[in-house]
């Protein structure tokens, strides 16, 4: 008998990223045996497939000096540093610079569901136009340094309940220029969840603060948890899920508390609360890996991070898909649209996180090299992501990926 028979129980371990390895890996072992009604294992183009996630390493790194895969990537988009060339005109004590950071981080990377192939964004200023997720990043970059999410006029660099509850429709709409010729997935689905945001920075104000709660204020509980100036990486997580795990839209509950990204599967069989449930926290630990940096800046070493899994997304999960690793059982899988809580979409996403742990080992074996020197969030960069990313547009025009997503806008 399982021992996850209370709500209590079985929301902890489901917010653990061992519950996430756990189940992703469970899903892994039925590939194996060929035993899931949606995609098949094809385990002998693992190796071919690493190969040419190290081809897109070396060529994008061939120095091997690659950075952790966090949202500050996508804000030099172009090679154009835009956080650095702000940071050096705030005149700011460093614990309110990583405040900043912190708010324009959680903005950011809660913007990064999804656009969909059609949107795109001209950069005021340079006149660069970006789609897909560099876009939403320089977007929402601006939209922070303009202060969209602040309450202060004053004081626009920061994330503030009182801005982000009464956020609406038109503020977005222009922001991420949305017209009926550059349309953008998810857009009602963005609102709500920024809305949202803002009322959980209310209900936790040991978290964001007791007056004018602020996401910023999550640095300094955060630095309040490490020790010796160290924070393991899955405190981040932890604090990250608290904080804004009520915030996601339309998830399964248990015990009147909204899991987030949980979903079902019929392969996970259990005698307990978590039957047929499968964590992936995607964005979530996308906002942990996201952070590291800006607590790193501040003195505080994150340790750890390869506790945190793989993310499952359409990059990654695409590469496995066009590649070969994972063949698709029927013609549907590529042609028709599916929503994320699709069955379809869970196995591939629990498939992605196990094979991208599979992946990391066989990287290391080639390049002769540990975890430590290169740990997951580096093979994401490198990496899984930018591989998924090439293939992707070497196989279709418009780069998209092979498996066509019905979003939200919260989830991808």
């Amino acid at each position: 008998m399982s021992s996850l028979q209370t709500p209590h129980e079985a929301i902890a371990w489901l917010r653990s990223p061992g519950a996430i390895r756990a189940r992703c890996r469970k899903i892994l072992s039925l590939a194996e045996r060929d035993a899931l009604n949606h995609f098949r294992l094809d385990a002998s183009q693992i190796a071919p497939a690493a190969r040419y996630v190290l081809e897109t390493i070396e060529f994008a790194y061939p120095n091997r000096v690659i950075p952790y895969h966090s949202r500050w990537r996508h804000f030099a988009s172009d090679g154009i540093d835009r956080w650095g060339q702000l940071a050096p005109t705030l005149n700011l004590e460093s614990e309110e610079i990583a405040r900043v950071r912190v708010d324009l981080a959680v903005t950011s990377v809660l913007l990064d569901a999804g656009a969909g192939e059609q949107w795109t964004y001209r950069e005021p200023g340079t006149d660069n136009r970006y789609g897909r997720s560099e876009g939403l990043a320089v977007a929402s970059f601006h939209m922070f340094t303009r202060g969209v999410f602040s309450a202060l006029p004053t004081h626009p660099l920061r994330c503030d309940a009182d801005a982000l509850v009464e956020l609406d429709r038109a503020t977005l709409l222009d922001a991420f220029q949305v017209t009926e010729s550059n349309p953008i997935v998810g857009l009602d689905g963005r609102i709500e969840l920024l809305r949202k945001l803002g009322q959980a920075l209310y209900e936790e104000p040991e978290l964001f603060g007791a007056r004018a709660p602020r996401a910023g204020n999550l640095f300094d509980w955060l630095a309040g948890q490490a020790r010796g100036g160290r924070l393991p990486a899955v405190e981040v997580l932890n604090a990250v899920l608290r904080g804004f795990g009520s915030i996601w839209p339309g998830r399964i509950a248990l015990g009147g508390t909204n899991l987030g990204d949980v979903w079902h599967h019929s392969g996970i069989r259990t005698d307990d609360l978590t039957d047929r449930l499968i964590p992936f926290h995607k964005l979530s630990q996308w906002l942990s890996y996201s952070l590291v940096e800006p607590l790193e800046e501040a003195g505080i070493r994150v340790t750890d991070l390869d506790a945190l899994t793989g993310l499952p997304e359409y990059r990654n999960g695409g590469l496995l898909v066009d590649l070969g690793v994972l063949v698709p059982r029927y013609a549907a899988i590529l042609v028709d649209r599916h929503r994320v809580d699709s069955e379809v979409i869970v196995e591939w996403r629990a498939l992605t996180v196990a094979l991208l742990d599979d992946l990391a080992d066989a990287l290391r074996v080639r390049l002769r090299t540990d975890s430590k020197t290169l740990p997951l969030a580096k093979v994401l960069q490198g990496g899984t992501w930018s591989a998924g990313r090439r293939i992707a547009r070497e196989r279709r025009a418009d780069g998209s990926p092979p498996i066509r997503l019905d979003s939200d806008g919260t989830v991808f």
